[in-house]
């Protein structure tokens, strides 16, 4: 039996095969920790971050209110950036709870997803 962590980067794996971020529509990696929450917009081609956040940004708690805010955060940076449509790459974290906050807000920001 594997630990929990083992499972989630192998569910990574499996995800990262077959999304691949460009620079018109850059994939949005999200990383859970026990103490924050962080976000990018990416560009797999030119392996570069166009756009980043962070719950340190604004001084937010790791809660869902946190991580409604920081969705809230990155729509507004990428749209400062011009980009309009991202592919969501949850990084094997299951679709709910914090995960599931920050892509709706971020899609309420303007993203498309």
């Amino acid at each position: 039996m594997l630990p929990k962590l083992q499972h989630r980067l192998r569910r990574k794996r499996r995800i990262r095969s077959r999304i691949h971020g460009t620079l018109e529509r850059p994939r949005m990696s999200v990383y859970r920790s026990l103490r924050g929450m962080y976000v990018q917009l990416i560009d797999d081609a030119a392996g570069k971050t166009l756009v980043s956040a962070s719950l340190k940004e604004i001084n937010a708690t790791l809660t869902t209110e946190g991580a409604t805010k920081l969705g809230k955060l990155i729509a507004d940076k990428a749209k400062k950036a011009k980009i309009g449509t991202v592919i969501f790459d949850r990084s094997g974290y299951k679709y709910h709870g914090r995960v599931k906050a920050l892509a709706d807000a971020a899609r309420e920001g303007g993203l498309e997803f």
